[in-house]
């Protein structure tokens, strides 16, 4: 029986559910959303609630500076397993990979930059 590729939606739940673990093992903090869209060679990540417990209370205390230090640090320590994550879920070499916070926000946004298109089915109709 030949199998076959998964769709596009079934890449970006797999890849969206897999990255919300990352997080609530690695951080000890579960996002409340996290949103995969692929667009050919690109992926889009958006982690709505992604500030920690620890950066929220050093941002209200006046150390906005620190706490956007820190996750800057955490998003460059997390960024080699985002990587092999999302090279793992989509079967593509990962060519580069931005990221950005906004504090006031709480959110979180990653584009992955793919060596090429995964390959993916068209759904059922």
């Amino acid at each position: 029986m030949d199998s076959l590729p998964p769709t596009r939606g079934q890449l970006e739940r797999t890849l969206s559910q897999r990255i919300q673990s990352l997080y609530r093992t690695q951080l000890e903090h579960q996002p409340s959303r996290v949103t995969c869209q692929i667009f050919d060679e690109k992926i889009a990540i958006i982690l709505e609630n992604s500030i920690t417990q620890p950066e929220k209370l050093l941002a209200t205390s006046g150390q906005e500076k620190l706490a956007e230090q820190v996750r800057t640090e955490l998003d460059e320590m997390l960024q080699p397993q985002v990587i092999a994550l999302i090279e793992e879920v989509v079967g593509v070499t990962v060519l580069d990979l931005l990221s950005d916070a906004k504090l006031s926000t709480g959110r979180t946004a990653t584009v992955a930059i793919l060596a090429d298109s995964p390959q993916v089915r068209k759904p059922s109709s």
